[in-house]
């Protein structure tokens, strides 16, 4: 009689993660919107928040189109997966669809963009916790490890305005 022990392997855990690594804002249009705040803030080595705020000079804002992609390093940022534009403000009124809303509530608790235009006050995001985002990209929508950034081009009025660049490591 032969007895084949063959070695057997468990996961109990598997643990992700996701690291902010830069944050750049840049106002395309001096004159109409400028960036008050567009930084990340380190408590310790493993806890960061992103924090944004703008200063619009031409009030009310009705009309809000936003261009989005999502792009992964790989010799230089190449597309990944997701890229649209959306209608802000029609989204806002009716927030039906479900992959612009996944993106929109990654930071919509931590601002005050939670109603649909107009928008008559400066839009500020604050303190976005990692803790928050480890589990939407790990858990909620998983998301494959490696170097991101997420690209947006906000268009106010019919003329690009502002342009978010974050980057983002998933491990």
């Amino acid at each position: 009689m032969v007895v084949l022990k063959l070695p057997y392997l468990v996961i109990l855990n598997v643990d992700c993660g996701f690291e902010f690594t830069n944050f750049k804002c840049t106002s395309l249009d001096k004159q109409f919107m400028d960036v008050e705040a567009c930084f990340l803030k380190s408590k310790n080595r493993t806890y960061k928040y992103l924090t944004f705020k703008t200063k619009f000079y031409q009030l009310p804002i009705q009309d809000i189109e936003a261009r989005v992609e999502v792009l992964k390093k790989l010799n230089g940022y190449k597309p990944f997966l997701f890229n649209f534009t959306i209608d802000a403000c029609k989204f806002l009124k009716g927030k039906r669809n479900p992959i612009v809303r996944y993106f929109y509530e990654l930071f919509a608790s931590f601002s005050n963009m939670n109603h649909s235009c107009p928008y008559n006050h400066d839009i500020y995001v604050e303190k976005v916790p990692i803790s928050y985002l480890n589990h939407q990209v790990t858990v909620v929508l998983p998301v494959p490890e490696g170097d991101y950034c997420l690209h947006a081009v906000y268009t106010i009025r019919s003329q690009p305005r502002l342009e978010i660049d974050i980057f983002f490591r998933i491990y």
